[in-house]
């Protein structure tokens, strides 16, 4: 069997919204799970940052690499607090959690892909995963 290398797939999440973002319902929908996708994207860039696969993750935190693809995507999984410590730990970083005022403003469609494209966090998020320092 040939010697596998891993190599991830390059994926301009900015280029993808912006285009997304002009189908009709998708800005809606994207908002509604807002925090979710948020959460997806600290978890991905970090695992990025590490340069780890799945399967190094899933070794490092006791787990599969299907568990860590289910933590990955946005959807019907809600990861718990103890699984993002053991992500974190695993990919070199520290899990921080925080509730902000509820009058804090929500981004706008039109935000978005700004907010994406600098890489600066929605103001109304409740868990993110930073980089180590």
């Amino acid at each position: 069997m040939a010697d596998l290398e891993y190599r991830p797939v390059v994926h301009d999440h900015d280029a993808f919204l912006r285009r997304a973002l002009k189908r009709k319902g998708f800005a809606e929908a994207y908002e509604s799970l807002g925090d979710e996708y948020l959460l997806v994207r600290e978890l991905l860039e970090a695992r990025a940052r590490a340069g780890l696969t799945q399967e190094e993750v899933a070794e490092s935190m006791g787990t599969t690499k299907s568990a860590v693809s289910r933590l990955e995507s946005a959807g019907k999984h809600s990861p718990s607090v103890t699984t993002l410590k053991k992500y974190a730990h695993a990919v070199g970083c520290d899990v921080e959690i925080r509730l902000v005022p509820a009058t804090a403003p929500r981004p706008t469609k039109a935000s978005l892909v700004s907010l994406c494209s600098r890489g600066i966090p929605d103001p109304g998020q409740v868990a993110s995963v930073p980089t180590a320092e």
